[in-house]
């Protein structure tokens, strides 16, 4: 019911985990670059319209550090990140699946169940950040849309296995 946003990246990379693990598999003098693409900050391709990355030194371990303290904004009118479409996508599929798993526990019956699970797992498909991110939502409510159908409509037959 969660999904990695800013805060919880910048969370992940500044608890002290990452850089213990980089310390692990690289020795002498190295130096990290982050390579993101901050949906307030980034310019957009002109072709594609996705944004761009950016190159970000050593640095960012702070800027890091500042911004998973600052998580308790999340979900508040003061959320920088909070008005962005996908934010706004990402809280509106949350409530959609809620919705869907009420329905789901509703009409739920032995002959239905793997088709309930299935449906249940097709958020666990959508990954990455912007346009990545949207090409796998897109690809998971054609899955959904299908999977819902078949369940509204009766027709429990189990897809093959993968």
């Amino acid at each position: 019911m969660a999904y990695k946003d800013e805060y919880e990246v910048a969370r992940l990379y500044s608890n002290g985990a990452f850089e213990a693990k980089i310390r692990e598999q690289f020795e002498g003098d190295y130096r990290i670059k982050y390579h993101l693409a901050p949906p307030i900050l980034a310019k957009r391709d002109p072709q594609s319209g996705h944004l761009q990355k950016q190159e970000y030194g050593p640095w960012m371990l702070r800027g890091f550090a500042v911004l998973a303290k600052l998580r308790f904004l999340r979900g508040t009118s003061l959320d920088p990140f909070g008005k962005t479409e996908e934010r706004r996508k990402e809280v509106a599929l949350i409530s959609e699946y809620e919705q869907t798993i009420e329905e789901i526990l509703q009409n739920l019956s032995a002959a239905n169940h793997s088709l309930a699970v299935e449906i249940a797992q097709v958020p666990e498909h959508i990954r990455g950040y912007g346009h990545v991110k949207e090409r796998h939502m897109q690809a998971a409510a054609a899955e959904y849309l299908n999977l819902l159908e078949r369940f509204r409509n009766g027709d429990n037959e189990v897809k093959a296995a993968q």
